[in-house]
């Protein structure tokens, strides 16, 4: 990206100097005769001293906003304004994930909440602010990068620079004298130049020979092209990035789904207990595909030596079986981190519990529900929170809440706990409700969760018949006035899923090792050049020899660049044997 000033806009043809103000004839007051000297609308603005600058126009306008836009200052923050402008997305419900909650936002926020929805803060991330901030980083990050790896491809297939005139104001300097050993004559300029060439190209130096046959030859070199290639990479890997976030965003969903041992579930929209797709994407475009939970399995943590740790989940690994259409049904073991892929479509794993079957019968003696029901663990040792409704129940609908004890036993303080998260004495404790659940009037409930303020009580804690408790040996209970009878029947494990598509996960973990890759680049590579120059001259006892110049220069910050230097004296001295007593060495400190 660029980090200098942006470019400057040429002035025009315009003539106009400090020696023209004579022209102006001053007034009294100090002003002008021309009158004031704001700008004008029909010419062009005067600086304060009198100098007509050209208007910039349309074209120059658009030029210098191009300018700014592809700037990196402006890049980093627009990044920064895409991570505020992410917030209000984790902040307030969106409507494509729960429209419910954005309709009972609005309603219970009849001030803030429709001014909120015209300002789309209900759709964040299709909102047309974000979109803007998104495609602006985009264009920036493309402006910045393609005219640099164009730049720097064009200086790839340059030789590099000429010789400078004076060596000794690099900021590595050094100088060495080369005669002949034994009385025989020294070595020509354009051997010395020639061996220098060859060493440099050892190193890794792309090098070019000038000026052979004059008094003077010299060698440019220089290394680390690929430093700024990794820059660019890094910049392109991050326009990866962006591409397939937006793409997995579009076109991607995610859903969850609770499924129960024996169970199964087929990837249709009906059957997910909740689904976020991405904006673009169409239901019908789901994988036809099927899962069913064969077993599951918990491994606890049994060591009395730590009872701190005791009963803590090891482990866990479900056997499901996964139907592919026209395919024959595979086994495969799903554990945490170890999804199951099918079409592109993976299965988490990332929760679990447990699902006690229960039947209910109703007055009438009809059985009106007979199921597993899931249950949300609240501690270490999985104590249970179970809610279960039954609208099918006659004469009045049923409604019941309450605890699965996994390990049932009486505390010290004579109330049930569960002691072991295993199910070693599996128990239910549970209040009793009758009436209306309000499940016919179209409005959502959460299944987690009874409203018992229009219900009628039945048992519980406070109630004369007290709260209902099944387990093994006591298995069934006869509701209070008649109203049926609930049956304990076992106790099923289930596991929660997360079912996610994402078409760009591959392209966008590819990006960020680019990007890795091109970091590492850009930040361990060093990029320098050399310079060696050969010119006949005298060792210090007068006799002919051959002088020896060589500068090294860095672009950017390089504190190896002194190492580099000493590194390639040492070469070219064991090189050039015949070199006449101790090298004369100068450095030139910056």
């Amino acid at each position: 990206m660029r980090t200098g000033n942006p470019s400057h806009h040429s002035l025009g043809s315009s003539k106009t100097s400090v020696g023209a103000l004579s022209e102006a004839e001053s007034t009294p007051d100090g002003s002008t005769a021309g009158g004031s000297r704001g700008v004008s609308t029909g010419g062009p603005a005067k600086s304060p001293g009198g100098v007509e600058v050209p208007a910039l126009g349309p074209l120059g306008l658009a030029r210098w906003a191009w300018t700014q836009l592809t700037k990196m200052n402006t890049a980093l923050l627009l990044l920064l304004l895409l991570a505020v402008a992410a917030v209000p997305g984790s902040i307030f419900p969106q409507r494509i994930q729960d429209p419910a909650r954005v309709s009972d936002y609005i309603a219970n926020n009849p001030t803030l909440g429709p001014w909120l929805d015209r300002l789309q803060f209900f759709d964040v991330f299709s909102s047309a602010w974000f979109s803007a901030i998104y495609l602006l980083l985009f264009v920036s990050l493309v402006g910045c990068v393609l005219p640099r790896a164009r730049k720097h491809w064009q200086a790839w297939r340059a030789e590099p620079p000429r010789t400078p005139k004076r060596l000794q104001r690099l900021p590595e300097h050094r100088a060495l004298t080369v005669g002949g050993r034994d009385g025989a004559a020294a070595p020509a300029p354009d051997d010395v130049v020639a061996e220098a060439a060859r060493l440099l190209r050892r190193r890794g130096y792309r090098v070019a020979v000038r000026d052979t046959g004059t008094n003077a030859p010299s060698v440019a070199a220089e290394r680390g092209m690929w430093k700024e290639v990794g820059n660019v990479v890094f910049h392109l890997a991050l326009l990866g990035v962006l591409i397939c976030v937006a793409v997995g965003s579009l076109f991607g969903y995610k859903g969850q789904k609770i499924l129960v041992e024996g169970d199964s579930f087929a990837n249709t929209l009906i059957n997910y207990d909740s689904f976020t797709p991405g904006t673009n994407y169409n239901p019908d475009w789901l994988e036809p595909f099927s899962l069913r939970l064969d077993r599951f399995d918990t491994e606890f943590y049994r060591e009395t030596t730590n009872p701190k740790n005791y009963g803590a989940p090891l482990d866990f690994t479900a056997e499901v079986t996964v139907q592919e259409p026209g395919a024959e049904p595979r086994q495969q073991t799903l554990k945490v981190n170890a999804p199951v892929n099918v079409e592109g479509v993976k299965a988490f794993l990332v929760g679990n519990g447990y699902a006690p079957v229960v039947r209910v019968t109703d007055g009438n003696g009809d059985v009106a529900f007979e199921e597993p029901v899931v249950t949300i663990p609240t501690d270490g040792v999985y104590t249970s929170n179970l809610t279960l409704k039954v609208p099918d129940a006659a004469p009045d609908q049923l409604g019941f809440t309450g605890l699965l004890l996994p390990t049932a036993v009486t505390g010290p303080d004579g109330m049930p706990r569960s002691a072991d998260p295993g199910l070693a004495n599996p128990q239910l404790i549970l209040s009793s409700y009758y009436g209306d659940l309000g499940l016919d009037t179209g409005v959502p409930q959460n299944v987690y969760v009874l409203d018992v303020e229009p219900l009628t009580e039945l048992n519980g804690m406070l109630t004369a018949n007290g709260p209902i408790t099944l387990d093994a040996a006591n298995p069934v209970y006869e509701l209070p006035e008649g109203k049926g009878t609930i049956e304990f029947l076992g106790v099923k494990r289930y596991v929660g899923l997360d079912i996610v598509y994402d078409p760009a996960r591959t392209g966008a973990f590819l990006s960020f090792l680019a990007a890795f890759t091109g970091l590492l680049m850009s930040m361990f590579i060093a990029r320098r050049r050399v310079w060696v120059r050969a010119t006949a001259g005298a060792d210090h006892l007068g006799r002919p020899a051959t002088v020896v110049e060589y500068g090294l220069l860095a672009r950017g910050e390089d504190p190896r660049l002194h190492a580099e230097a000493q590194s390639l004296g040492e070469v070219f001295t064991t090189a050039w044997e015949y070199t006449v007593g101790p090298p004369t060495i100068e450095r030139n400190t910056p």
